[in-house]
């Protein structure tokens, strides 16, 4: 806008069903502000929040996205401003009710010719980067391994010009806890996929103290223990560190020798999340990011969705997209295992949203859910994962995970992802050490304010500036960019991740 000049009150309702519209302005709007369709608040709005579009009764349904998204708890007169405390939440929907694979939707055109430039391994996966992994058994030996990856990269990496980085894959597993507990099958295979992530190329090296219960010979996906590293075998200090640096070194020239080369968009693995979500989430960013899947889908690539609390509620709008009915069970069945692990710890839905979800105008987990699916996209859901299980298959896959995106992008990882899309409407610095993160925002004053973070502004869509359409081709080819290294995404120019956080249902002992 120029200065002086007005913004147009604007308000975005998704489907012609709903009863509910949100608040585009970025400032919100004050009481008395009057549409063109007549429309008139009744008190200020904030922006992303709801505006009730016809009066309605008490425990009348609350209609966004065309589903019920909760009830009124008292009556609403048209023009209110809908917050959390007017909306009560709806019953999830009954599991054993759903319907299976009734609606699969039919193969979406195939999409040729696009390429990336990777690394290919030796067991056909393709790497984005070029890494020396680090993986350690447990957690006793952060200290040591930080203190060699510190000297490690002063030191040895800048004689390897060809590879990117060197990582410690820290976590807090592997002594102290019931590892033959049947649930501890989870984080164990998740160190152990995430140690065969195509980003490592088959280098990863291990080390251990040398009397912890997950045996660091476990950790390397070749079983070869010229890998492994076990503190409590040497004389000092001084030897455990030279003897981690030598060994790096060792796999860093083998590392060095690698090159890029010209690979299909079908060896990639993209992982889709959404953090720090507002009500913008499931207009603007995420159904960009759900177009963008679309077209890798029909490229031949792997893309996944996870967060098990932010599909719970929408679910019913997803098993019948299931490829067939054994994968709209097996979906079933991730969604049972998850209530029944809320239910152990005397949780319930409540606990999601998040107080910045909140005021972002998500007034509870359904239309949390509802928004958050959409990074799906239409295509087939063609499998479904377990929380750390590897993609054995292309097209599209649940890849079963809790919503907290630091567990989510840690099992994905685990799942073979060496791409990552994270969308967000509240803004998060969230990165991953292991594969290129790219940012999108859901909002245009999200953008204007971490224009170094964000890397795809999603919130033109709201204002009219860009179509999905055009924002899904948009992320598509900064993924193919990204992953072939002509692009840097923000979070890897400034060197921001997080710390792998792994999913441990499993007693502590």
């Amino acid at each position: 806008m120029e200065e002086g000049q007005k913004e147009s009150p604007l308000y975005i309702k998704v489907n012609p069903n709903d009863n509910v519209a949100i608040i585009v302005n970025s400032r919100g709007l004050p009481k008395g502000t009057a549409f063109a369709c007549g429309l008139e608040l009744r008190e200020n709005v904030p922006q992303g929040h709801k505006v009730a579009l016809t009066d309605l009764n008490q425990d009348e349904a609350i209609i966004r996205y065309g589903e019920i998204i909760g009830y009124a708890a008292r009556p609403i007169q048209r023009g209110s401003w809908i917050d959390e405390s007017l909306v009560r939440l709806p019953k999830p929907p009954e599991l054993d009710e759903l319907p299976l694979a009734n609606k699969v939707p039919p193969p979406l055109p195939p999409l040729e010719g696009y390429t990336f430039e990777g690394f290919r391994n030796m067991d056909g996966s393709v790497g984005t980067k070029n890494i020396l992994g680090i993986t350690t058994s447990v957690q006793c030996v952060v200290g040591v391994l930080d203190f060699a990856v510190k000297r490690i990269k002063e030191e040895i990496l800048p004689r390897y010009p060809n590879v990117d980085d060197v990582v410690a894959l820290n976590h807090n597993y592997g002594c102290g806890v019931a590892i033959q507990a049947p649930e501890a099958v989870i984080p164990i295979r998740t160190i152990q996929n995430i140690a065969a992530n195509p980003n490592f190329g088959g280098e990863i090296m291990a080390v251990g103290l040398g009397c912890e219960k997950l045996l660091p010979e476990k950790l390397i996906p070749d079983g070869d223990l010229a890998k492994l590293v076990s503190l409590q075998d040497y004389h000092g200090f001084g030897k455990m560190i030279q003897s981690i640096m030598e060994m790096a070194e060792e796999r860093l020239k083998k590392l060095n020798s690698r090159q890029r080369v010209t690979c299909p968009v079908s060896d990639l693995v993209v992982g889709l999340q959404c953090g720090g979500s507002d009500a913008f989430s499931g207009v603007t960013a995420n159904p960009a990011v759900g177009y963008a899947a679309d077209l890798l889908v029909r490229a031949g690539a792997t893309v996944l969705f996870s967060e098990v609390t932010e599909v719970r509620d929408a679910v019913h709008l997803l098993t019948p997209r299931a490829m067939n009915e054994e994968v709209g069970r097996r979906l079933i069945r991730e969604m049972k295992w998850y209530d029944d692990y809320l239910n152990k710890g005397e949780a319930d839905r409540s606990a999601n949203p998040t107080p910045g979800n909140k005021k972002g105008g998500l007034s509870n987990v359904v239309e949390k859910s509802l928004g958050s699916i959409v990074k799906s996209g239409s295509s087939p859901i063609a499998g479904v994962l377990s929380p750390g299980e590897k993609a054995t298959q292309r097209g599209l896959i649940f890849a079963a995970t809790p919503a907290s995106d630091f567990v989510c992008g840690t099992l994905q990882l685990a799942s073979g992802m060496n791409m990552h899309v994270f969308t967000t409407g509240r803004g998060t610095p969230y990165g991953l050490a292991m594969v290129p993160v790219i940012k999108v925002s859901t909002r245009n004053s999200l953008a204007d304010q971490w224009p170094d973070l964000i890397d795809v502004n999603a919130g033109r869509i709201a204002t009219g500036e860009a179509t999905i359409e055009d924002v899904g081709w948009e992320i598509f080819r900064l993924i193919i960019d990204v992953a072939s290294g002509r692009k840097r995404t923000w979070a890897e120019r400034w060197g921001l991740h997080n710390e792998l956080c792994l999913f441990n249902p499993a007693p502590v002992t």
